[in-house]
């Protein structure tokens, strides 16, 4: 049997990685930027909302409008724009020039994340679109736990705006490579904006978004508090939350990449009702790992960081084949993304309650894991509408 091209799913995920980089590199060149345009650091932090809030917002809205017959123009110039509003951001000679174009960077990846997945699919035979999608997220989970460590490191030595740079030329290079290699994706179905707004009015796939919500709430908010947690003295009392971090991160690379195999095995409702549970499970065990031993609460945050990020590979998958007869299944992806940025928000503010309330530390791993097992009771609905544990990649339809 024919295997096809591998090359543009690789560059893609390449581009992934620039984005991973670049959507969390942000934060730490906070201290820099603060000193280098002489503002504060809440000022300075703004730029992590821009970004953010135009990822999470903008994308589904210009992945609606990318016209039908126009997928892979589409892609290359979701790229384009991220690598120009990269260097863009680099060559800022005013706070308010650079918040722009970390906003347009947002809308970039965005936008250049939903429609790569979804011609990684296109590229991929139905038994290998699981692996295509998983390259994809651990391409982007790398540039989050090996791209931003490096990109700061150099940033120290050169300046923020090198970190930048790193970004825009690991862009470019994905951006030629693609131009070179991607081929012609297949068009999606023509329909109106209407008619792409009934995506909303499909419970299969709001069923989906919410549990990518709710997973969200868990990991990514207690990953905002998992300081606060291991500093306190019941807990470890550790004084460098750092390698805590790697160790959630190299998990997240691992996951993102060995899911995709069990992808294409496993029914998708099934892998992701399994990933809630351990998620679940993770975050209700690490208080008491950590009153244990500072060694052991490591393996329930490998664990975590690999759940956390291999859930997005079963997901889009399924949103992929949910919505494939109506072709917009790239406005799918990127209403998962949306989901998921929303969550963390919601789990970053609803952690600064718990912590606010004055309750006991615990509580934050406690709640998280309360959201992920409800995340895992919603997800029995789709597993009643898919009761096989194994079976083809072919979806049930849904209504």
């Amino acid at each position: 049997m024919h295997t096809p091209n591998q090359s543009p799913i690789y560059l893609i995920a390449l581009g992934a990685f620039a984005l991973g980089m670049a959507s969390y590199v942000t934060a730490g060149l906070i201290p820099m930027i603060e000193a280098s345009f002489a503002v504060s650091v809440a000022v300075a932090a703004q730029l992590v909302t821009a970004f953010t809030l135009a990822y999470g917002l903008g994308s589904p809205i210009f992945v609606a409008l990318t016209p039908a017959h126009r997928q892979r123009a589409g892609l290359l110039l979701a790229l384009g724009l991220f690598v120009i509003a990269n260097a863009a951001s680099a060559l800022a000679e005013s706070f308010t020039a650079l918040m722009v174009w970390r906003a347009i960077a947002g809308i970039g990846a965005g936008v250049y994340l939903a429609m790569g997945i979804g011609a990684s699919a296109a590229v991929s035979t139905p038994e290998r679109r699981g692996k295509a999608i998983a390259i994809i997220m651990g391409g982007m989970a790398s540039g989050v736990v090996l791209g931003v460590p490096l990109s700061l490191l150099i940033a120290e030595q050169l300046g923020w705006q090198a970190a930048l740079w790193l970004v825009t030329l690991l862009g470019l290079v994905a951006f030629s490579g693609l131009l070179l290699k991607l081929p012609s994706l297949p068009a999606a179905t023509a329909t109106t904006l209407g008619q792409k707004l009934a995506i909303l009015g499909d419970g299969h796939v709001l069923v989906i978004l919410l549990v990518s919500l709710l997973a969200a709430i868990a990991s990514l908010g207690m990953y905002t508090f998992i300081a606060p947690l291991l500093a306190d003295p019941a807990y470890g009392a550790v004084r460098s939350v750092t390698p805590y971090l790697w160790v959630w991160g190299i998990g997240g690379v691992l996951g993102s990449f060995l899911i995709g195999p069990l992808v294409d095995r496993i029914k998708g409702p099934v892998l992701t009702f399994a990933i809630m549970l351990i998620l679940a499970v993770s975050l209700f065990v690490l208080p008491l790992a950590a009153a244990i031993s500072t060694w052991l609460v490591m393996l329930p945050i490998a664990l975590w960081g690999a759940v956390g990020w291999a859930l997005q590979v079963p997901q889009n998958n399924e949103l992929i084949l949910a919505r494939q007869a109506q072709g917009d299944g790239n406005l799918a992806i990127a209403l998962n993304e949306s989901a998921l940025y929303l969550g963390s928000a919601i789990g970053a503010a609803a952690g600064g309650f718990v912590l606010l309330l004055q309750l006991p530390t615990w509580t934050l791993a406690a709640s998280a894991g309360g959201v992920a097992a409800l995340g895992a009771l919603l997800q029995i609905v789709n597993l009643r509408r898919q009761p096989t544990w194994n079976g083809d990649v072919q979806a049930e339809p849904y209504n």
